[in-house]
């Protein structure tokens, strides 16, 4: 069955039709429309998508606007709640697409959009996300039509600083932090991405803010880990919903759509060539090419000393800013030690001088990616020798800082990374 869905770009806190998906799952094609067109201050939504008044192949649509939807169990959870198959990404789309990642919307002519609101959440409701796990954020996920990329059960919520409370949004309400719970195969998860982004922060790597929400009711395995949203920000004059500030959305795009990869391929295969062809990628578009890519590596080595197997080029994004006419490099997100885990494997999501397995990589192997991704040599090995050197003080720092706040569970985890390669 054909459908028609309207895609909508939020600029500077005004929302605007970019164009329309028609087709099904399989044959869907988008296209920008004459207006959009017209407006020579608009930009295209995706490197990978040029403006044109051409429609894009299903492939192309497909790529970009699948990389929106939630995967793994989570996505198999939404499906299910929607009564649809997991593999109908368009229905998926439809069904959450009213606050992604980023500033895109997806709306059909027929949708009945509840009046924007914030409803606020017990104490009890927020422990009940941390103890219920998937099957309460998957029904949140629905209920806020909240699409958020990744494996890893999450939700988007409205966190007002002023009460200290949280609300869910309603509408098309923005959510202001990305709430996951606790992973029910993997030990202390929270913990671990807790710490690993405080070491990052401490080593000048930019990160998002984030915190653990715990309740002295719930064991560490219960904990909810919150990171405040980065595509998310408040104007100098916000508009208020309900007594509370609203933040405009940011556009941005991880690494995969931007170069027009699928999702299913966000690990690299022989001949992929996934790093050299990011860094070309800031090369040509970043509004500060020599600045990002040097970030870009910072974020390379810090995922190899934390032992990090999962950072594959959907957890590396582009930011856009409020009138899209500038590209910067995301902060970095999803970091965690993915090795000090049994089930987790020891070969990187992609390859550092055609070498995958974190035990066999070297310093050469840096010295030789530098190379491949058009790095100077001397400045790209420093920053190596940098991060390297302070990188145990850093841990333990951040260790020190989270027992102090009473979450303990970070100094095993702490020398599980050490201990890990």
């Amino acid at each position: 069955m054909s459908v028609v869905l309207s895609v909508f770009i939020e600029l500077q806190g005004s929302r605007v039709l970019v164009g329309k998906i028609v087709g099904n799952s399989d044959t869907a094609q988008f296209s920008y429309s004459q207006e959009y067109l017209a407006n020579k201050t608009h930009q295209a939504i995706s490197l990978s998508m040029p403006l044109q008044e051409e429609s894009f192949s299903a492939e192309q649509t497909k790529c970009f606007f699948e990389g929106l939807l939630p995967e793994g169990f989570s996505r198999r959870a939404v499906a299910q709640w929607l009564h649809v198959d997991e593999t109908d990404w368009l229905s998926i789309l439809h069904g959450l697409g009213r606050e992604c990642i980023g500033a895109i919307q997806i709306f059909s002519n027929s949708d009945e959009i509840p009046s924007d609101d914030y409803e606020e959440l017990s104490e009890n409701q927020v422990k009940e996300l941390a103890r219920e796990g998937a099957s309460t954020s998957t029904e949140l996920l629905v209920s806020t039509h909240l699409s958020l990329a990744g494996a890893t059960g999450k939700v988007g919520l409205y966190y007002d600083e002023k009460s200290q409370k949280w609300f869910k949004p309603v509408g098309l309400a923005p959510s202001t932090h990305i709430v996951k719970q606790s992973h029910v195969r993997l030990e202390g998860i929270v913990v671990n991405e807790r710490l690993c982004l405080l070491t990052a922060e401490l080593l000048g790597i930019s990160v998002p803010e984030s915190s653990i929400l715990h309740f002295s009711d719930l064991s560490s395995d219960e904990f909810l880990f919150a990171t405040k949203r980065y595509d998310r920000i408040f104007g100098e004059k916000p508009k208020t919903l309900c007594g509370h500030a609203v933040p405009c959305r940011l556009h941005q795009e991880d690494f995969c759509q931007a170069l027009g990869i699928p999702a299913a391929k966000k690990y690299e295969s022989d001949g992929d060539f996934h790093l050299k062809r990011m860094f070309a990628l800031l090369r040509a578009y970043s509004a500060d090419p020599i600045s990002d890519q040097l970030k870009l590596w910072d974020m390379l080595i810090f995922n190899y000393l934390i032992g990090n197997t999962d950072a594959h080029i959907k957890n590396f994004s582009l930011l856009y800013s409020p009138d899209m006419k500038s590209i910067r490099l995301a902060p970095a997100y999803d970091l965690l030690s993915t090795i000090i885990y049994k089930s987790s494997t020891r070969d990187m999501a992609f390859s550092l001088s055609s070498e995958r397995n974190i035990s066999h990589i070297t310093r050469d192997s840096f010295r030789a990616a530098a190379k491949e991704a058009g790095l100077g040599e001397k400045l790209a090995m420093s920053h190596f020798d940098d991060i390297k050197n302070r990188f145990s003080g850093a841990l333990k720092q951040a260790t020190e800082i989270l027992c102090e706040q009473g979450i303990t569970q970070a100094k095993n985890i702490s020398a599980q990374i050490l201990n890990a390669k």
